[in-house]
């Protein structure tokens, strides 16, 4: 396990980091905002923990926590901004937002490099502390989609004016999602400079958003366990696919396209889909080896297995009753008195 660590550390690496760049998408997606603000986050925590390690001589994790209080404070800040906004105009906003940290980063001089970026960040981090701070931002995630919360997300990504009637601030949610956007994204882009010591206008950008929607539409978009899946299909698929050299790209396209075509939930949908058939088998099972009698999804009624409810031509037998309550009045009537 060592060697296989050590021989793809890049990769497994820049899987933790691709993972939270996902999620920053994915996490306003699920709650019904077209928001790619998570790529220019990831840009401004690169390069803030970068400056911060390299001209301030910050210790790695305070400059990742500096780094990720600052885009989270400019999530909020943005999605104050631009929260009135929807659709189609949202998504066009941030992804101005990104490419304005992109030129930002090319014209800041000597404090983020020009265009040749940072080199030279060496800090004390290391990988393990990067896998223990991925788990940690996962676990919230995962939270946020369990229970209450979770419910209270999903009224207001599908239904917006019922979760306001039902008392739900949905503005407080959607500024939510921009400040988890940015903190996600920043604690990306932190980890990921510190690890791999450089960062350069060419790390940061549409690119990013690029990859991270198709990391979210393969492996879904509905769950913190598609972001995973897509993190890890296209951060060891390219090193997988070297072999085929200029055709990675096709290959790309293809597997994308795929996936929006016959996969519109993701591979996280059709496994999830795949787990509730078995569930259901399972239950039907053990409801036929009881004898019971369940409804099925229609409303009707489920037989015990090996038993039939239906007569000739498929017409539904009549239902077993049990007896008349007034029949057996008649009869307790009739019966002779005790000393008569």
């Amino acid at each position: 396990m060592s060697g296989f660590l050590s021989t793809n550390l890049v990769l497994v690496q820049s899987t933790l980091s691709g993972l939270l760049l996902a999620l920053s998408i994915q996490v306003p997606l699920r709650m019904g905002v077209f928001s790619f603000a998570g790529a220019g986050s990831y840009g401004i925590g690169a390069y803030g923990a970068g400056i911060l390690v390299l001209r301030y001589e910050y210790g790695a994790l305070p400059a990742i926590a500096l780094t990720v209080v600052a885009t989270a404070v400019v999530g909020l800040l943005l999605g104050l901004l631009i929260n009135r906004l929807a659709g189609l105009y949202l998504a066009m906003a941030t992804v101005a937002f990104d490419l304005i940290i992109s030129v930002v980063a090319i014209n800041g001089g000597e404090l983020t490099g020009a265009s040749t970026g940072l080199y030279g960040i060496i800090a004390d981090f290391t990988t393990a502390q990067m896998v223990v701070l991925t788990l940690v931002a996962l676990a919230l995630v995962a939270l946020s989609e369990r229970g209450r919360l979770g419910r209270r997300v999903e009224t207001v990504r599908e239904d917006p004016e019922l979760a306001a009637s039902m008392g739900i601030s949905v503005r407080r949610y959607r500024l939510a999602a921009f400040v988890a956007s940015g903190a996600l994204g920043g604690l990306a882009g932190a980890m990921n400079v510190l690890v791999r010591s450089t960062v350069g206008p060419l790390d940061i950008g549409f690119g990013l958003i690029v990859l991270a929607l198709t990391m979210i539409v393969v492996g879904g978009s509905r769950s913190w366990v598609g972001a995973v899946i897509g993190a890890v299909i296209f951060t060891w698929l390219p090193d997988l696919l070297a072999v085929i050299g200029e055709w990675q790209e096709l290959v790309y396209g293809v597997i994308v396209a795929v996936a929006a075509i016959y996969l519109p939930r993701g591979i996280h949908g059709v496994l999830a889909d795949g787990v509730r058939w078995v569930q259901r088998k399972r239950r039907d099972r053990r409801a036929a080896a009881a004898g019971v009698v369940e409804e099925d999804e229609d409303g009707g009624v489920r037989p015990p297995e090996g038993e039939d409810l239906t007569g000739e031509g498929g017409v539904p037998l009549p239902a077993r009753a049990g007896p008349d309550p007034a029949h057996a009045l008649d009869q307790l009537a009739a019966r002779p008195q005790a000393g008569s």
